[in-house]
């Protein structure tokens, strides 16, 4: 015998009226891979800003491939043709979105608040010298999204701007697929978002270079998690 569902909040899941039309679908991409990215170093938004290394150029052109296949490829079959491309400003993310934009015949388009994090005096530093030279700071920063790095911006400003970049998205392409090329914490901000997730949950969510992530948003306000960090195959 199944137990009764205790009463609670409508899931996001949930089936809706056909009065609110299809749900705004957002394809969050990170950029290809970097020297910094090889090298294990803070690449945020404030300091150097490296390009995509022959490796990142690499996962750019296989994403852009994933992107142009669909409806056939997985996680986006049956998910309607993207209509936009929206890329941070940064070189190895408008490098990437290069790339998918010409892979779907669509221009790109630059939202400054869809940056990296900026890790401020870190920038360009591996973990260990950071780890080195600002121990109590790096302690401080992992457990709480209100500590900035110095010089740097916390999680909490980083969350509050995406969240303002993707209701521009939602907003100006309402029940389309738009594509937006971006870095780690602003694709863990947005998961984090639709799940309703605690500020934690930003250092528990993969997103590997040039992963995919999926998720759609309604016009009531719900909205759901369609994939993850899903990886197209080298």
């Amino acid at each position: 015998m199944t137990a009764p569902v205790p009463a609670g909040p409508v899931s996001a899941r949930a089936p809706r009226s056909p009065d609110l039309g299809q749900p705004t679908t957002l394809l969050l991409v990170r950029h290809g891979r970097t020297a910094y990215t090889e090298q294990g170093r803070f690449a945020g938004g404030g300091g150097p800003d490296p390009d995509l290394s022959p490796a990142g150029r690499d996962d750019a052109r296989r994403a852009s491939a994933v992107l142009a296949a669909r409806p056939a490829a997985r996680p986006l079959d049956g998910l309607p043709d993207p209509v936009a491309v929206v890329s941070s400003p940064l070189r190895r993310t408008r490098s990437t979105a290069a790339a998918v934009g010409a892979a779907l015949g669509l221009d790109v388009r630059i939202d400054e608040e869809w940056t990296e994090a900026g890790f401020g005096a870190w920038e360009g530093l591996t973990y260990a010298e950071v780890s080195a030279g600002w121990p109590e700071e790096l302690r401080r920063w992992q457990g709480s999204a209100t500590v900035a790095p110095p010089e740097g911006e916390s999680l909490d400003e980083v969350v509050a701007r995406v969240g303002r970049a993707r209701a521009r998205v939602t907003a100006a392409f309402p029940g389309s697929t738009v594509v937006v090329v971006s870095h780690v914490t602003p694709i863990r901000a947005v998961v984090r978002e639709v799940l309703d997730a605690g500020s934690a949950s930003l250092w528990r969510i993969r997103v590997d270079p040039c992963s995919i992530t999926v998720v759609r948003f309604w016009a009531d306000g719900g909205c759901e998690v369609l994939a993850v960090n899903a990886v197209p195959a080298p």
